[in-house]
């Protein structure tokens, strides 16, 4: 099969084609989180970006083998070679086995990942649990001599050699960034863990552990080792997606050192590239600064959801902070702030109520193109899709077309049973199926919006009362007074009602 699928390949600096490997099977692996704290909204997006993706591959009819790994060793502070490994530090500060901080964290991510509607992987391998394949790995660069033993006994790969080794071949360390190890010379300080190396860009592949680390290994012939970082992803993903693959994926921050380093072992131990295409998510900011962990400016999960943090002034559901994060494009920078969230509320509620009048809505002989319009909106959306996941124009679509059905629904157009094939086939297909938007959702967790709405709904049956009863000046001061504060009125002709924030549809 082939499908006029575009991604932005990070490898290539270009937007391209996407075709398999292997005709209708995609293999994609996306680097999963280190488990030593809760997810944040930096974990939500690269969850999200790549769920999309494994959605609109099989809905395209891909069969799909999606690896996403827990890492749970290996990964030092600040990403470097030296320093504390993250799990330990916390189970030292929460007198907790390592294991023990995996698994809770663990279950929180796989919890805020079902909040967040994202579907799981196929496979989720965890770091320490293929510890015996790093080590084959290992050994085979150090026996292809781009490797070496350092005086503190860590195997660390020889970058220089490497890029001798493969200069003929256009491989050179640095392809995927485009950094060169000059200026890496040149632009890093040395850094405190870094004089065993023989060069400071060089990086671990197997780190002796001295006798304060708690998790290590004994392993013939190497003994007392943990896995560094960067190992741990190319022995994985060459376990379940083979020496080559079609998909890589991960944040924006990866790219550099940790997926530059994958690319050198992958080449060096099989002699090819792992993937042909290396898709990145931009990062989430906070007043522009990235937010993380490290930076301690980041927010829950839990947090959105309770509204129990400084920066935000209330609770919001998990589909709005979803709807949020698909409202701007997966490679662009995503600032965060409350009245963004609040603003994407609005908008995805108003779209949920649109698809609430579908059925609602009486047919006419009388017809304004309208279906032809739903029609033409949803080969857009597909268009949109297969333009490197374009999902805010996917939403521009979507509320173009909740603007059609409004207005039918409020008597100024006409449709015919016939148009209506195409409306809620164009919902069901792109907000539910392919954007993740879960159709039973709760906007607003916090008790004001709930409060609110029933007060609406309270008020309209004192005015549907009213007018049982004929006392028309009554039903005429409630209705006025509701239009006064933004809510409109729309009487059915089976005698019922219906109403909209006005402010919903700006």
């Amino acid at each position: 099969m082939e499908h006029k699928l575009y991604i932005y390949n990070t490898l290539s600096h270009k937007k391209e084609q996407f075709i398999p490997l292997h005709e209708n099977k995609v293999g994609m692996y996306v680097c999963g989180p280190t488990v030593y704290g809760d997810a944040h909204l930096g974990h939500a997006r690269p969850a999200i970006t790549f769920d999309i993706l494994f959605r609109y591959l099989m809905h395209l009819g891909y069969k799909v083998r999606y690896v996403r790994n827990i890492t749970d060793v290996g990964h030092l502070e600040n990403d470097a070679d030296s320093g504390e490994d993250k799990i330990e530090k916390k189970a030292r500060l929460e007198e907790l086995e390592p294991m023990e901080v995996v698994q809770l964290y663990t279950n929180r991510y796989h919890k805020a990942m079902e909040a967040l509607n994202v579907l799981p992987p196929s496979i989720e391998p965890h770091a320490s649990g293929h510890i015996i394949e790093q080590i084959e790995v290992a050994k085979k660069i150090f026996n292809k001599k781009l490797a070496y033993k350092a005086s503190d006994n860590s195997i660390y790969f020889d970058v220089l050699a490497y890029n001798e080794k493969f200069k003929d071949k256009n491989i050179q360390y640095g392809i995927l960034s485009g950094r060169d190890v000059k200026d890496i010379i040149t632009n890093t300080r040395e850094l405190a863990g870094q004089e065993y190396k023989h060069n400071s860009f060089d990086f671990a592949l197997l780190k002796k552990a001295d006798k304060s680390h708690i998790m290590k290994w004994g392993v013939y012939p190497y003994s007392n080792v943990f896995p560094g970082w960067h190992l741990e992803c190319t022995a994985m993903s060459t376990k379940y997606l083979g020496k080559q693959f079609d998909i890589h994926g991960g944040g924006l921050d990866l790219m550099f050192p940790h997926h530059e380093c994958e690319i050198a072992q992958g080449v060096a131990v099989n002699g090819v590239i792992p993937a042909k295409y290396w898709v990145h998510n931009n990062m989430i900011t906070i007043n522009g600064q990235k937010m993380g962990k490290s930076l301690g400016n980041f927010i829950n999960l839990e947090e959105f959801f309770t509204g129990d943090h400084p920066f935000l002034t209330k609770a919001f559901s998990p589909m709005t902070v979803r709807f949020f994060i698909l409202r701007a494009k997966y490679n662009s920078t995503l600032d965060f702030s409350d009245e963004g969230l609040k603003i994407a509320e609005k908008k995805l509620e108003y779209l949920l109520d649109t698809y609430d009048r579908i059925n609602k809505l009486e047919y006419s002989s009388i017809s304004d193109s309208f279906g032809r319009d739903m029609k033409t909106l949803s080969e857009k959306c597909e268009d949109a899709m297969n333009d490197d996941l374009n999902t805010p124009l996917v939403i521009s679509y979507l509320d173009e077309a909740a603007s059609t059905i409004n207005s039918v629904f409020h008597g100024k157009s006409k449709l015919t049973k016939e148009d209506m094939q195409f409306a809620k086939p164009l919902f069901d297909l792109y907000l539910f199926d392919l954007l993740g938007i879960c159709k039973e959702v709760k906007i607003g967790n916090d008790k004001s919006t709930t409060s609110i709405s029933k007060v609406i709904e309270i008020l309209l049956d004192l005015r549907q009362k009213a007018k049982q009863e004929k006392n028309w000046s009554q039903a005429d001061e409630i209705r006025e007074k509701l239009k006064a504060i933004g809510i409109d009125i729309f009487d059915t002709k089976d005698g019922k009602y219906d109403w909209i924030d006005k402010e919903l549809v700006k």
